[in-house]
């Protein structure tokens, strides 16, 4: 009988924590390293969009809305973890934008609809001004990021893996295989390793002298305190995205990545929880309860960095900013890879290689 293969997951973000969990349901012995709490540093700061929206080219189109079915699957494996497909209504693009969008995305098969200011105020009746008009897509959803992590981590945990409170200090190398990593507590071997750390890969990655060049923009969100339901679903209006989350919180960011932070984040937070307060019938209601600054992990090329190094035996690279949206394809899709050999061709263009040039 052949020895089960064991994998440390570096990161407890929503991509380390789905990796985790595939490879622990397919019955690999895993380790999660993190230095921070379940969510890590990103997670727990998203707007936690799951769409396959506009901007990006047919093949990036094609792994996220796989990404979106894999989210309902996992849902069924998981019921304890919070999802709502409660739709997106959009119209934060120009009118050519808006038109090239529906055009394309409908094309590929996204369930697009234009609505007028009636049909606006049919889905969202609690917005205080309304577009001519705007494009809802009702397939759009979101998951609590932290909530989903902690349910993917505990039910990992229930399947056998471990989960260490610890800084990885270097990847060890024999050769040129990565064989453990180094961390606060200690060496530990292993058969693999997986990189999913979000802003802190580059500095793992380099201590196997593996370069992932990654641009880290800030991102505002200001959260409300819980309150009666506002929203039904996701508002994409100009300069103000919102949501209202399970716990009855609405937040909200001048884009789904959230606000940029400015010289003065407080600031910058009182200011955005006027103008939400001001967009909504009811806002006067809303108290502001924080504000979060994320640091989002994105590939220079704006697309993920998701698969083996090449040159480097034992060692896989998970990062990316649509971690929300991906998290349930890439754990599959990386599981199936580090045990089976077996690369999804969805994953083509996401090496690591195509930075080498």
């Amino acid at each position: 009988m052949t020895a089960a293969k064991q994998v440390i997951v570096i990161g407890a973000g929503i991509i380390g924590a789905s990796i985790a969990w595939h490879l622990a349901k397919a019955g690999a012995r895993v380790t999660v390293i993190a230095d921070s709490a379940a969510g890590g540093v990103a997670t727990p700061n998203s707007f936690a969009w799951i769409n396959a929206s506009w901007g990006n080219p047919e093949p990036y189109f094609r792994l996220r809305t796989r990404a979106m079915a894999q989210w309902s699957r996992l849902a069924r494996d998981l019921p304890e973890i919070p999802l709502s497909w409660c739709g997106g209504l959009c119209w934060d693009l120009s009118a050519a934008a808006m038109e090239t969008y529906t055009a394309e995305h409908s094309a590929w098969g996204y369930g697009i609809e234009r609505v007028d200011r009636a049909g606006v105020a049919r889905i969202e009746p609690n917005l205080a001004e309304l577009p001519d008009v705007a494009l809802h897509v009702a397939e759009e959803g979101v998951a609590e990021p932290a909530a989903a992590t902690r349910a993917l981590l505990a039910d990992a945990e229930r399947r056998g893996a471990r989960i260490i409170s610890s800084t990885v200090t270097a990847l060890v190398q024999t050769g040129a295989k990565i064989t453990g990593v180094d961390t606060s507590h200690g060496l530990i071997a292993t058969d693999e390793v997986v990189i999913a750390a979000g802003v802190g890969s580059p500095e793992i990655a380099a201590t196997a002298g593996i370069n992932l060049p990654i641009e880290t923009p800030l991102g505002l969100i200001v959260h409300s305190r819980p309150s009666r339901k506002l929203l039904n679903g996701l508002v994409l209006a100009e300069r103000l995205h919102m949501r209202q989350t399970a716990e009855g919180r609405i937040i909200a960011g001048s884009d789904f990545g959230g606000a940029d932070p400015g010289m003065d984040a407080e600031a910058t937070a009182r200011e955005l929880f006027v103008a939400l307060k001001a967009s909504l019938h009811g806002g006067d209601e809303l108290e502001l309860d924080f504000h979060t600054v994320g640091y989002r992990p994105t590939p220079i090329d704006g697309f993920p960095i998701i698969g083996r190094a090449e040159g480097t035996d034992g060692l896989y690279v998970a990062v990316m900013h649509s971690g929300i949206t991906l998290a349930p394809a890439v754990g599959l899709f990386a599981a199936k890879e580090i045990l089976e050999a077996k690369r999804d061709p969805l994953l083509a263009p996401y090496g690591l290689s195509r930075f080498a040039q």
